[in-house]
């Protein structure tokens, strides 16, 4: 822990020192330039971690406009090949707090030349969640002209609001995080459905979509919808939360709305979230109290 204790931080009471790298893509080494794709953040005591990369098309065409060479594929099955990695060594890594540092020292030298992590620092926090998001918006997500404060949001927006409307229903624990698709499409579908949730013999999905910015993206949900509810053994709930209401009568919502209904998603805009939730809500408590 001297590497976290060494900053000088002070915690606040509920608090617990934890650690946190900014993963680097570096694909020309001799220009030295890359661009921060990821936080990996973890608490050395317990072997509690977190992790969040890029995953947005948004966010990728930042990686695009930067390194017009970028190996893509690499990028996008980075994510399952860290949690592999997370897989076979979390156990020792959790033992002990020199543990982690044997790991992360050995991710060091075995990543690819491209992919770096950058220098150690401490924090304090509370929350791993909260925490997470935090770093991932001041270190990784595209960032905005301030102009454009209240403008429809990217969907890392609006996923990061939809875990803050769960956290404050205190339905965070009862959440599933970012699920993977392969399990029910093909393996190596890249799609992480956001949320997932159980109750009463259900299985419930929630999604979220940027129908400003990424306007196709609710083809592809479409597609792992069908899939899901063909190949789930429980019976299956979908919703998908957009950054922007959809408007009866303009062609382009109407038309996304529809699509989205003929596959049994349930559009709703995230200005209704909470709302939504708080319906949500009990039949979740209920769940829990049949468990």
């Amino acid at each position: 822990m001297t590497e976290i204790a060494s900053q000088n931080l002070t915690a606040a009471p509920g608090e617990s020192a934890c650690a946190y790298r900014v993963l680097r893509y570096t694909p020309n080494l001799v220009r030295d330039e890359w661009v921060n794709i990821g936080i990996l953040l973890f608490n050395p005591q317990n072997g509690e971690r977190r992790l969040r990369l890029i995953e947005d098309e948004e966010e990728y065409r930042r990686v695009r406009r930067l390194h017009p060479q970028a190996d893509e594929p690499l990028l996008r099955a980075l994510r399952d090949d860290l949690e592999d990695r997370f897989q076979s060594a979390g156990s020792a890594a959790s033992e002990n707090i020199n543990g982690w540092q044997q790991m992360l020292a050995k991710w060091d030298d075995t990543l690819s030349n491209a992919l770096q992590l950058a220098p150690q620092k401490g924090i304090f926090t509370s929350d791993l969640d909260a925490e997470l998001e935090r770093l991932y918006s001041d270190h990784v997500a595209v960032q905005y002209q301030p102009g454009r404060v209240g403008a429809p949001g990217s969907r890392a927006r609006v996923r990061s609001y939809c875990s803050q409307v769960f956290r404050q229903a205190h339905l965070w624990e009862r959440i599933e995080k970012s699920v993977r698709a392969e399990q029910w499409t093909l393996p190596g579908d890249p799609l992480r459905i956001d949320y997932s949730y159980r109750r009463n013999g259900t299985r419930g999905f929630v999604h979220t979509l940027s129908v400003t910015r990424a306007p196709g993206d609710f083809k592809q949900l479409a597609y792992t919808a069908e899939r899901i509810h063909s190949k789930e053994k429980l019976k299956t709930e979908f919703a998908a939360v957009t950054d922007v209401p959809l408007v009866p009568g303009n062609k382009h919502d109407d038309f996304v709305a529809a699509a989205l209904r003929e596959v049994g998603i349930e559009p709703v805009a995230m200005e209704s979230f909470a709302v939504w939730v708080a319906k949500l809500k009990p039949l979740l408590q209920q769940f829990s109290g049949n468990v």
